[in-house]
């Protein structure tokens, strides 16, 4: 049995891109996160302690987002997967990375990445 924990299009601003125009501004990213987490003992005791803090872990992707200066979205995504299996002992996660208006025809464009022990 798997639990997950989700987060669902946090927004964050970020320098990003390989042109110059995209190098002196920022733009908006969506993130949606799915995180492995056992549920069972934060509900056993509805104990706050024992749950994944998804309202740090959102800060924590923002705060890294709105500081970083990466040119790809996909070494964006790489150190967010980092920032989050590593600071919070999440096994598995499922990270979606988008950004909207890069592609004027699509809603947005991104990555998806699963980084971790599956947890199948």
């Amino acid at each position: 049995m798997v639990d997950i924990v989700f987060i669902r299009e946090l927004r964050a601003d970020a320098v990003i891109g390989v042109y110059d125009w995209e190098r002196g501004i920022r733009q908006t990213l969506l993130i949606d996160l799915e995180m492995a987490w056992d549920n069972r003992p934060a509900a056993q005791g509805d104990d706050l302690s024992r749950a994944l803090d998804y309202a740090a872990v959102s800060r924590r992707v923002i705060d890294w987002v709105e500081a970083s200066r990466c040119e790809l979205l996909e070494t964006l995504a790489e150190e967010l997967a980092e920032q989050v299996l590593g600071g919070f002992d999440v096994p598995w996660l499922r990270l979606r990375l988008c950004k909207p208006g890069a592609v004027l025809q699509a809603r947005d464009v991104g990555v998806l990445i699963e980084r971790g022990v599956s947890p199948a």
